[in-house]
């Protein structure tokens, strides 16, 4: 028998490190004064920044799900790193957090150093929105565990809040209201549902125009999650924020209510906005009910912000001015926690 080698088994060491010479300078691009050393060692080393008398470390991790099917049928990687910086860093912002650093984690069948860096370029690109550092991460070869030409992400983030300004939603009362900010598309939820509609149903292949948007399948699904990171903190530095709510899996109805104290509840008011193209498809042409659509699908919105009603006209402002589309959803009112979607 012919001596064996790692190689031979499938796992490609010098791949690994040329995927690392390529993502260094991509980490570099995002880096803060705070981060201590690069890319290449065991673990990353972070000061908490100054200023902060109280410091509380806030963490999330998540990934971006069966959206990442479509990133493989259309060939495209450049831009499922931005959905993964988003997924963690949104939630983050519900606390009142500043993202501080971000990991990821890429799992692969074979390791293909030209894709990894399309998608740590992603990553990076998401991280620069943010404004916080991608410190490290990880990338494992594991040929047997994954198919051919597919991978998995994870994402880590960790953010910093000062504790007298953690936002929990404990403030949130009968009267205030509740803004929206207008999600980019489908974000990274709902996607096997959507995937069952659209390359089931209706046939569709990823080049196919995506019926009621003007672009393709590819273009419409691929559209990177929103990141509200600095339109958020801008608002927060100059105004008072009940609660939030970063809209993903469960939709408004599932996510809106994990914020709200006991005895309220939020009337949301179906006409307060109108829902993107991309939904419509989706209901019509999967027969999906309405409930349906509003637990898997953001519908619209991405991010919900409960201000006191006295404040709301000029948060209004505040996020359109950093560039966010918003809506005046409805308002708190006293009864059983949860969220009623009113005509």
């Amino acid at each position: 028998m012919e001596p064996l080698s790692y190689r031979d088994a499938g796992v490609n060491i010098e791949a690994g490190d040329e995927a690392v010479r390529r993502i260094a300078p991509l980490a570099r691009s995002t880096a803060r004064p705070e981060v201590l050393g690069g890319i290449g060692g065991f673990a990353g080393l972070v000061r908490v920044p100054a200023g902060y008398r109280e410091p509380v470390l806030v963490s999330s991790t998540d990934g971006v799900g069966t959206k990442l099917k479509v990133a493989f049928l259309a060939d495209r990687h450049d831009t499922v790193g931005i959905d993964l910086v988003a997924m963690g860093v949104n939630d983050l912002i519900v606390t009142g957090a500043e993202p501080l650093y971000f990991l990821d984690y890429i799992g692969m069948a074979r390791l293909d150093p030209a894709k990894v860096e399309a998608i740590v370029g992603g990553v990076a690109a998401g991280c620069r929105l943010a404004g916080c550092a991608l410190i490290g991460g990880e990338t494992a070869e594991m040929p047997g565990l994954y198919a051919a030409g597919e991978y998995d992400l994870a994402g880590f983030a960790v953010g910093v809040v000062e504790q007298s300004r953690i936002v929990d939603g404990h403030a949130v009362k009968p009267g205030d209201r509740v803004l929206g900010l207008a999600s980019s598309g489908l974000h990274s939820n709902g996607f096997s549902l959507a995937r069952r509609i659209v390359f089931d149903a209706l046939g569709l292949g990823v080049d196919a125009p995506m019926p009621g948007t003007g672009r393709t399948v590819a273009e419409e699904l691929l559209i990177p999650t929103r990141i509200y990171v600095r339109s958020v903190l801008a608002l927060l530095a100059r105004l008072e924020v009940h609660a939030m709510a970063h809209v993903t899996g469960g939709g408004l109805p599932g996510n809106l209510p994990r914020v709200l104290p006991e005895g309220c509840r939020a009337v949301l008011h179906r006409t307060s906005w109108t829902v993107p193209a991309v939904f419509r498809t989706l209901a019509a042409a999967g027969g999906v009910e309405d409930a349906e659509m509003f637990r898997a699908f953001n519908m619209g919105v991405g991010f919900v912000i409960v201000v006191p009603a006295g404040a709301a006209d000029a948060a209004t402002t505040l996020l359109r001015e950093a560039g966010e589309t918003v809506y005046a959803l409805g308002e708190v009112v006293a009864g059983e926690r949860g969220v009623e979607l009113a005509p």
